[in-house]
């Protein structure tokens, strides 16, 4: 049996058993690398803590690339390509990419044409389809049903706002979004861009209100969230 995705440790070690004799460095956590020398070498680093060598490197693996795509983030397509990006940037130009994620994926699509800004157009036509962030504004409101009812009813929201769910929450691994008296649910709230702001104070001014009152329990409000459900 094989761990599905290993540490930066574990893969340096990995690769250092199948290629006796060439120094392997890793790059990641409290034990960043800047710069390295150039010359014969491979270099484990998690994304963001790539160490610049004069030249550029001859080749990069970009690894578990369904991690990063198949999380549960809006924005998980875009940044997947902006950490790619990143690292291909080290890479000499005469150099080769390989990229472990599935190929017909519009962000691997991009990374392939190095097309950023065609990726970014086609994601803001997506999103102002759906009516998400940036094109609208949203806010979510998290917390036990009875809290959150009573966080709207003390909230003078905009005309425009538009209600969508409420639905349960999954409980997280730390169990922040689970409550001892029971289950907590997600509720958006989306309005034009320009009443965003509006959105934003009505939310503020209800919370101070129920804060001031020490009514329930906590409410977790998050403008533009990136996990929406």
């Amino acid at each position: 049996m094989r761990a599905v995705v290993v540490g930066s440790s574990r893969t340096a070690e990995e690769i250092g058993r199948a290629f006796p004799g060439v120094v392997t460095r890793t790059s990641a956590g409290d034990a960043v690398l800047g710069e390295i020398p150039d010359g014969p070498s491979v270099v484990v680093a998690t994304p963001g803590a790539e160490p610049v060598v004069a030249g550029g490197y001859g080749a990069a693996l970009l690894l578990d690339g369904w991690a990063l795509l198949s999380r549960a983030d809006l924005r998980a397509g875009e940044e997947a390509l902006r950490r790619w990006a990143n690292a291909v940037a080290l890479v000499a130009p005469d150099g080769q990419v390989v990229v472990a994620a599935e190929a017909s994926l519009a962000p691997v699509q991009a990374l392939v044409r190095w097309d950023p800004a065609g990726y970014a157009a086609r994601e803001l036509a997506d999103r102002r389809e759906l009516g998400f962030p940036p094109v609208a504004r949203m806010a979510s409101l998290t917390g036990a049903p009875s809290d959150v009812t009573e966080l709207l009813s003390l909230a003078h929201l905009p005309e425009s706002v538009e209600e969508l769910g409420s639905v349960p929450v999954q409980a997280s691994r730390n169990g922040r979004d689970r409550t001892e008296a029971g289950e907590q649910i997600r509720l958006l709230l989306r309005v034009p861009r320009p009443a965003g702001v509006a959105l934003a104070e009505a939310l503020h001014a209800a919370a101070a209100i129920r804060s001031s009152r020490k009514s329930g329990g906590g409410v977790r409000v998050a403008l533009d969230p990136l996990e929406l459900f």
